[in-house]
């Protein structure tokens, strides 16, 4: 793979693709190199992901939890629960000091109050966030305007790619357009304002072992 600079735990990060374009796989390769050793994650789950199901070590969670041990947590959202989900992230952005995987950022308001206060809070409260989405267009802006770092895949609307070239400066704006072999990805960092192609992460079945290799076992 390509150098580049990994996220860090104050870092929102955008991942953007097409349904099978490599998204999720390369998502839990990042949450693999975060420090689920010694912060909470949880994952937002809309999709029900076969991959993030098996995550052995991860942790079923309800509305009512905010974890606050080290580990990874899965909390299932469901059509029709947008006012549970919004005071869940309520109550991470008055604890904070935890990361967020979102898989499927166009789900949530563009409007919620609090998603959108952890993305533009997050660096101070110490909320790092991995947002994906297959859809720009329909997800709240702020995802990408307080995005340190953005992984593009295959993107197949047009006024998708759009969405995107706002936030991507000089040259790199074109690249967005180029189609890439098959789970290639460009890496966009905003404060350098440079793109390059990374290849495809890891297997799933590499990355569900890293994984689970340093979570540590443990209760709700």
């Amino acid at each position: 793979m390509a150098e580049f600079i990994l996220p860090a735990t104050d870092d929102r990060t955008a991942v953007i693709g097409r349904t099978g374009s490599g998204k999720t796989q390369l998502a839990l390769w990042l949450l693999s190199r975060m420090p689920i050793d010694r912060m909470p994650w949880v994952i937002v789950d809309y999709k029900g992901d076969e991959l993030v199901n098996a995550i052995d070590r991860a942790i079923p969670i309800s509305y009512d939890v905010v974890p606050i041990q080290p580990g990874v947590y899965i909390l299932r959202v469901l059509p029709g629960e947008e006012e549970e989900l919004s005071d869940w992230f309520r109550r991470v952005w008055e604890v904070g000091g935890i990361g967020i995987y979102v898989d499927e950022g166009y789900m949530i308001g563009r409007n919620d109050k609090y998603f959108n206060a952890c993305l533009t809070q997050g660096r101070s409260k110490h909320i790092p966030m991995i947002v994906l989405t297959q859809r720009p267009l329909w997800l709240s802006r702020f995802v990408f305007s307080e995005a340190s770092y953005f992984f593009i895949f295959d993107i197949t609307h047009s006024k998708d790619r759009g969405v995107v070239k706002e936030y991507v400066k000089d040259e790199s704006r074109d690249k967005v357009d180029v189609r890439l072999r098959k789970y290639h990805s460009w890496y966009y960092d905003v404060g350098e304002a440079s793109m390059i192609e990374v290849r495809p992460v890891p297997e799933g079945d590499v990355i569900l072992a890293d994984i689970d290799a340093r979570l540590p076992k443990q209760r709700p």
